[in-house]
């Protein structure tokens, strides 16, 4: 006879078996997670808005005061809130471009063209993005936006060439009645305020913006006071490309608030009033005369044709030296 050594227990009995309150739960849940999947299918997705920043010494900061402004599209529709910048901000921007102009006036021009080539590039890729900016900001088609967008790389392409030719163009050798070289070569003027165009959002900001970094100056600029989402956007192409920090610093609000600190601040050297109308310009003009700011007053400018030289000369300086030939006295020794 075989004794069993303790007490067995069926297979069955083993398994634990679920109450009808937890089969209940389990059922409810699945429920739940279907109803969600449907309503989130069929319900519309709320947009996640897009903060926009002010860009400063490659940095992006809310305005110093905390003000805000709308930004509509043509038809009166809401786009997003622009920073309303102070005259704090337009000082700040100053001190970033001054701390950049060094090491970037210092660049030799080959790498600057570079830089310049490689912001064309980073446009490239986000070109859908500035297409809907800028058919929003002026009222256009997506078709003749994208044409927009194309001109404005095309642009920086264009400059990114030039960094490295203007000198030959505008220095030189210079005939002098003595026995010595004489060379003109052109130099960055320093830290130049930059009125952004205001109907011409992109193209026309790139367009005054490109030969100002191209020739080795640094640039504090203004957006569009209407249109200022593709400066700002542009400005986060920059801080992702090669172009260092402070070289180039974006502020937004009111023109007249921001340009009238700048035109009078003694440590930038240059105004372009592409973007003052007239009445603005004059009082900015006057105000740069405090400390003999090179000043480039307000022209109707076709943005969409080839630009010249003219705005890169414009923020140069002239250095010339003098060496001797060698050649010296009327016998025509030398040392």
């Amino acid at each position: 006879m075989r004794v069993s050594s303790g007490p067995t227990r069926s297979t069955s009995s083993t398994r634990p078996r679920r109450s009808a309150v937890t089969r209940s739960r389990a059922s409810a849940a699945r429920a739940a997670a279907t109803a969600w999947r449907r309503t989130s299918m069929s319900d519309e997705r709320l947009s996640v808005f897009k903060t926009y920043k002010l860009y400063v010494g490659g940095k992006f900061p809310r305005s110093e005061s905390g003000r805000v402004y709308e930004v509509t599209d043509s038809k009166g529709k809401w786009l997003a809130n622009a920073p309303l910048s102070s005259r704090k901000d337009a000082r700040d921007a100053v001190v970033a471009a001054r701390k950049a102009f060094g090491a970037w006036s210092g660049a030799t021009a080959y790498n600057r063209g570079q830089v310049l080539y490689r912001v064309a590039e980073m446009l490239e890729g986000r070109r859908d993005q500035f297409t809907r900016e800028v058919a929003d900001a002026e009222g256009l088609s997506k078709s003749k936006a994208a044409a927009v967008v194309d001109a404005t790389i095309d642009r920086w392409v264009w400059y990114a060439g030039w960094t490295d030719k203007i000198a030959q163009v505008v220095g030189g050798g210079n005939p002098v009645a003595g026995p010595f070289f004489n060379l003109s070569s052109p130099e960055p003027t320093g830290v130049v305020a930059v009125l952004a165009p205001q109907e011409s959002s992109f193209l026309g900001l790139v367009s005054v913006l490109a030969p100002v970094i191209a020739t080795g100056n640094t640039a504090v600029v203004v957006a569009s006071e209407r249109s200022p989402l593709p400066a700002l956007s542009l400005a986060e192409v920059l801080a992702t490309s090669d172009v260092p920090g402070g070289v180039v610093n974006v502020l937004s609000g009111r023109t007249a608030e921001i340009a009238t600190p700048l035109a009078s601040h003694q440590d930038v050297n240059a105004i372009d009033l592409a973007g003052a109308d007239e009445e603005l310009a004059k009082e900015l003009e006057i105000a740069a005369a405090d400390n003999l700011k090179r000043v480039l007053r307000p022209q109707p400018v076709d943005y969409a044709e080839t630009p010249g030289i003219d705005r890169m000369t414009a923020f140069l300086e002239t250095k010339t030296v003098w060496h001797p030939t060698g050649s010296l006295g009327a016998s025509g020794s030398s040392y």
